[in-house]
């Protein structure tokens, strides 16, 4: 019988003819990795599509130079209410079975089984529960026929290019739509008004020359679905009506899965932080539950600022911040005929007189009147290479193209939403890393509504908040360990401590897929953060100072009078053995002197020494009835009052009463809340002007001339 063949080869064989190259859209890739874009599981889910939606709304509105007004409403269904609202069919009912259990059927008609311990229920899944997500706005709207292809295109937008931006991936309100085709199947539901003409990045205003907001003519409504595997928009309706209610901007309508209860906490903060943020923007939030009403609540932050951040400029690329691929694009797409007009045109910071420099330094194979056609790729290796390590020649990256929120703003959002008891507030000075700019803004408040002890970072980029992985990020890790909290007489386990940090860059250097941290292997945003923190906390150590010198008075004032009654009480029993001691000499009885007084002369002590006439004079005016406990103690209590007010020229009575000796204060010196808005002053304050004083700062009104 011959040796049977091995099948190892044709196995092998086979299995690489099985082998098919796939090909995937971008909508079907990120459907399928959806924890890229920060839908990790239901509840994350609902907390990212409202995040995306509420940012794409302030894009609108601060795009056109209008102060936003966003309004978000939630409603949360089960899934028996969800089914019955789309008319899903329910399954048929389940079978009887012989053996009795324990089993009970909650309100989605689902059966479910007590736990063998406890007789605790299962833990529900997420997906129990359905959401109806709208958020409205007042921002420039979107054109009638550019709203398929801005909400059904994955990875097209807008933002592409070196420019702060809150976004970049053309992701967004994109992904809400994904994970409600995912989770439920329901298309999404735009409703916009647009005025022809205004667009965002400052394409027209949308006021007119007497000051009056325009309004579009036209409200646009459209249900979008999205072709996962074409990447495509599909239309469902599309149509236009008259405005009759005078409105424009954007309503945008989702229903998702989630879980609301483990993520309210992070909905109410996100929303927090944003007013902190956007102290300029009117926030409000309507929470509603159709199977329990007394779970629904609203939330409002109403406008603090009338000044918006100017927008944000896009800018060219810097030289130290191309790559090969980077200079291959740009070469392709350029519009310029020689080498030397492409590098002072499509890269910023680089002048004829720099460009021939660098083209001599390339070598004799590079010439200036060269096209950028004719470039091969060891040229452009070569052509980046010199540009990344060329520092002599080119200036650092201008911060001037970035909008960060400013001093004033940030004061006011705090003050808004923690109302703290003292805030300072400072920006260093534009740096950048890679060829690109940022701008590292600071806060450092004390106390506040809710407030706990010890540290507690807040933090932002490009003005949005960051609420996960707060311990990987820079600001977290140089207000924990780079800070020196003593030195600016800051107690950083009891004081209640706030740290608001605010990043604005051209790239934001996120750590991780999430986009939810900063790591600090970034020297130089490592130290624009410390300077920032250290300008703030300078600037409450002046503060601190008096304000603790005068909490010192006050606890030494308030110890004084605690002891003043057993003092006046002993004082008066010694007055009185004396006035005893001076009657009974007074009538021949001779007493032995104490030894203390025996050993007067040689005692080291230095004691007071009283005449006889002193002594009588005290002893007669306790015969009168001028010296008694009770005068003992005024007395000693208006000395101890006008001690302490010496100290800092004020009256410290905690009922603002004038004392004999003191003066009147004119405010109480228990309120030690003062709100500052502290600004450095770099020219000499002028001495003529109005100077209001207080016992913690000095007022200075800056170059005003009275």
């Amino acid at each position: 019988m011959p040796p049977r063949k091995s099948s190892g080869s044709g196995s092998s064989s086979s299995s690489k003819k099985d082998e098919i190259q796939v090909s995937k859209s971008p909508a079907e890739f990120f459907a399928e990795n959806q924890s890229i874009a920060g839908f990790d599981n239901p509840g994350k889910s609902l907390y990212t599509t409202l995040r995306e939606l509420i940012e794409n709304s302030l894009d609108a509105c601060e795009s056109v130079n209008v102060l936003p007004e966003i309004s978000v409403t939630i409603e949360e269904m089960t899934q028996a209410q969800f089914n019955k609202m789309r008319g899903v069919p329910s399954g048929s009912p389940a079978k009887k079975v012989k053996e009795k259990d324990n089993s009970t059927t909650n309100n989605d008609g689902a059966t479910e089984k007590p736990s063998g311990k406890g007789g605790k229920k299962p833990r529900r899944g997420g997906g129990d529960s359905y959401f109806l997500v709208t958020v409205r706005d007042n921002g420039c709207g979107m054109a009638h026929d550019a709203i398929p292809d801005l909400l059904g295109r994955v990875l097209s937008g807008s933002k592409y290019g070196v420019r702060q931006t809150r976004g970049k991936f053309g992701l967004g309100a994109k992904m809400a739509l994904i994970w409600s085709k995912k989770s439920t199947g329901v298309p999404i539901n735009i409703k916009t008004s647009h005025v022809k003409g205004v667009r965002g990045g400052g394409g027209g205003s949308l006021l007119t020359e007497d000051g009056k907001r325009k309004i579009g003519p036209k409200v646009s409504t459209c249900v979008l679905d999205i072709d996962i595997y074409k990447n495509k928009p599909r239309v469902i309706e599309h149509e236009q009506q008259d405005n009759e209610e005078g409105w424009i901007g954007t309503q945008m309508q989702v229903l998702v899965a989630g879980n609301w209860t483990t993520y309210k906490s992070r909905v109410v903060q996100y929303l927090q932080q944003l007013a902190i943020i956007t102290p300029y923007a009117k926030l409000e939030m309507s929470y509603s539950n159709r199977t329990d009403e007394k779970k629904a609540f609203n939330l409002q932050f109403d406008r603090r600022s009338e000044q918006m951040p100017a927008q944000a400029r896009e800018v060219k690329h810097h030289p130290s911040s191309v790559n090969n691929l980077l200079i291959q694009q740009l070469l392709e797409r350029t519009r310029s005929t020689s080498l030397l007009k492409f590098l002072t045109s499509d890269l910023s910071g680089i002048t004829t007189t720099v460009g021939k420099k660098l083209i001599d330094r390339l070598g004799t194979s590079f010439e200036a009147d060269m096209g950028p056609d004719e470039l091969n790729d060891k040229q452009i290796t070569r052509l980046v290479q010199l540009l990344r390590s060329t520092d002599d020649l080119f200036k650092s990256p201008d911060g001037g193209c970035l909008s960060p929120l400013g001093e004033y703003n940030l004061n006011l959002g705090i003050q808004k939403v923690v109302e703290p008891e003292i805030i300072a507030t400072a920006r260093d000075k534009p740096g950048a890393y890679d060829g690109h700019p940022f701008i590292v803004e600071a806060a450092v408040s004390l106390g506040g509504k809710d407030a706990k002890e010890g540290i507690t970072v807040v933090r932002f980029a490009n003005r949005i908040p960051l609420l996960f992985e707060g311990g990987a990020d820079v600001a977290t890790r140089v207000a924990n360990s780079k800070i020196k909290w003593s030195s600016y007489k800051i107690d950083h386990k009891r004081d209640k401590i706030g740290v608001f940090v605010s990043i604005v860059s051209t790239k934001v250097p996120f750590k991780g897929t999430g986009k939810e941290y900063i790591g600090d292997d970034i020297t130089e945003i490592q130290q624009s953060v410390k300077r920032a923190l250290q300008g703030c906390c300078q600037q409450l150590r002046a503060h601190l100072a008096k304000r603790n010198a005068l909490r010192d008075v006050k606890e030494r004032k308030s110890r004084l009078l605690k002891y003043i009654p057993d003092v006046s009480k002993s004082l008066f029993g010694i007055l009185e053995v004396m006035q005893k001691r001076k009657q009974e000499e007074s009538d021949g009885i001779v007493r032995l002197a104490s030894p203390r007084k025996r050993s007067a002369e040689w005692s080291p002590m230095k004691r007071i020494k009283t005449s006889e006439e002193d002594v009588s004079s005290i002893l007669n005016r306790m015969s009168k009835g001028e010296i008694s406990e009770k005068i003992l103690k005024q007395s000693l209590e208006e000395a101890v009052e006008i001690n302490a007010d010496a100290v800092f020229g004020v009256d410290g009575n905690d009922n603002g009463d004038t004392r004999k000796g003191g003066s009147a204060s004119k405010k109480d010196d228990n309120d030690d809340r003062q709100p500052l808005c502290l600004v450095p002053i770099y020219d000499e304050p002028n001495p003529d002007s109005n100077v209001i004083r207080h016992p913690l700062f000095d007022f200075y009104p800056i170059n005003i001339t009275p």
